[in-house]
């Protein structure tokens, strides 16, 4: 533990801060491509801070410390105690929004000033509790560190003290007033409780004798709301005068502690649904054996690797339907830049390009990532070039669209970027393929950047030692029956048609000579 932990200032970002890059990225194609998309619309959930957690995971880190800041955070929270003590405070801190945001909606003062009670005695309550929890868990990160310094602090400071006492003074000035109401046909009277019967306790204690088990509960069950009816209000009008100096320090209350919330405390509450929302993301899949890990990551090298991972998407979905999640292993060094993967169709060549953008996004952002080991490039932009459905009011054809757009991406490429491109120009001739991928990659080759192409074209896996030829495999005993696993290996250009129509019998010969006897 430091000796002198850094000010507080936020959860997700150190101080000087790292800051995401999302601000100059409009462009957020890439997150559909990879199904990224997917992963933080499901981690954000209908959370109250879905749209802070969706900008956090969207965004991209400029610098490495900030990355290992978050990482520091997310390896506290592994702790499932403090994991789930930070879930009850942000639940509380819930509590506390939602208690003054339906005070504001209310019509009758008293009412209002009642509802601003509740939600300070339940931040005075989930903030004393916070306290003691950070005070008994073996924090290592720096913003916790800073952040359970900063709450120490505020906790034995006179003004949450006052309002502390305040608010245990108002419960229980308001707690001790009794009264009673009479209820005369429209007439409605209320005054102070000065020992009258209770008729309650004598009508159940007449029907004592009859009870006999468990029976039927026959009381009507009225619907609660928090608005209050206008015999209601002037009920409480009426208490407010009986009880004049109760009400009359409930205002001074109210209007002293008007802003009691701290911005600090807001921001921290806030912030930790990211860490929670994405541990919650990945708890189901940890439980059913797959791996995360805290990746390597590095803007000095392109030299990465990692192994057992697989597509977070696809393994949500998998899990979820009990059924097994392939893993992959991947690695490029020295002069390797290039993956370009072929094998027969539906083989996981498309999973193999999105888990590569999915790792490095994932690391971008600072989470853990699916894997037992990994190390990762903090690239600048991740841009992509997936098959899109004709557009016919731009008209023009597929093949023009693929030109146009890998165009686009080529121009926006720097040597820091990673590109993923998943079966471009299919639209056309295997020679003009051939041509056409010869020129991306050169061109690709040229920026000396980090790639995954996807391709049926297989010459392009032999185009020099940047390039690292992968293929999607099969089962030995039977070609038609795909493993998912991708692998380094040369390309083979077998496409197994003839073994998949051997074996459901529709070779040329056998259908011949079933229409020819």
């Amino acid at each position: 533990m430091p000796e002198h932990p850094q000010r507080f200032t936020s959860l997700v970002v150190g101080e000087p801060s790292g800051q995401a890059s999302a601000g100059g990225r409009e462009d957020r194609s890439f997150a559909s491509d990879v199904n990224l998309d997917q992963i933080i619309a499901t981690i954000a959930g209908d959370r109250e801070e879905r749209d802070l957690i969706t900008a956090l995971f969207l965004g991209h880190l400029d610098d490495i410390d900030t990355v290992h800041y978050r990482h520091e955070v997310f390896r506290d929270l592994e702790d499932q105690v403090l994991c789930e003590q930070s879930r009850h405070f942000a639940e509380r801190m819930h509590q506390v929004r939602a208690h003054l945001a339906q005070a504001r909606k209310m019509q009758y003062q008293h009412q209002r000033e009642g509802w601003f009670l509740d939600a300070a005695a339940i931040y005075c309550e989930a903030v004393a509790s916070l306290v003691d929890d950070l005070g008994s868990a073996q924090l290592t990160s720096r913003a916790l560190l800073a952040f359970r310094e900063f709450l120490t602090a505020y906790v034995a400071s006179s003004a949450f003290a006052a309002l502390s006492a305040d608010t245990r003074a108002q419960k229980d000035a308001l707690g001790q007033i009794r009264y009673c109401v009479r209820i005369r046909g429209e007439r409605v009277d209320v005054s102070r409780y000065e020992g009258q019967a209770d008729y309650s306790a004598e009508v159940l204690k007449t029907f004592e004798r009859f009870k006999q088990g468990v029976v039927k509960d026959y009381r009507i069950k009225y619907r609660t709301w928090p608005g209050m009816n206008h015999v209601g209000a002037q009920i409480l009008q009426s208490l407010a005068r009986l009880f004049g100096d109760e009400f009359s320090a409930l205002d001074g209350y109210c209007s002293q502690h008007a802003e009691f919330f701290d911005e600090t405390i807001r921001r921290f509450e806030r912030e930790v649904q990211f860490y929670l929302a994405y541990l919650d993301y990945v708890g189901p899949l940890r439980a059913a054996g797959l791996s995360f890990c805290y990746p390597e990551v590095t803007a000095a090298s392109k030299d990465v690797f990692a192994t057992d991972t697989f597509d977070l998407a696809l393994a949500k979905k998998l899990v979820s339907e009990g059924k097994p999640i392939v893993r992959n292993d991947f690695h490029l060094a020295g002069p390797e830049r290039i993956f370009v993967v072929s094998g027969p169709n539906q083989g996981g060549k498309t999973t193999f390009a999105r888990t590569f953008g999915q790792l490095h996004h994932l690391a971008g952002v600072g989470c853990p990532v699916p894997g037992r080991a990994a190390r990762l490039f903090l690239y600048d932009r991740l841009l992509t070039h997936f098959e899109r459905e004709e557009d016919v009011t731009r008209m023009r054809g597929k093949l023009e669209d693929d030109l146009v757009r890998i165009r686009e991406v080529l121009r926006a490429a720097t040597p820091n970027s990673i590109v993923i491109m998943n079966e471009i120009f299919t639209s056309t001739t295997l020679s003009d393929a051939r041509f056409l991928g010869k020129k991306v990659m050169e061109k690709i080759i040229q920026l000396d950047l980090l790639c995954v192409y996807v391709t049926f074209v297989d010459e392009l896996a032999s185009l020099g030692e940047s390039v690292v030829s992968m293929i999607s495999t099969i089962a030995p005993e039977d070609p038609a029956e795909r493993t998912y696993k991708v692998v380094r290996g040369p390309a083979d250009g077998l496409a197994y048609a003839l073994a998949i129509a051997k074996k459901h019998n529709v070779t040329y010969e056998r259908l011949r000579r079933r229409v020819i006897p």
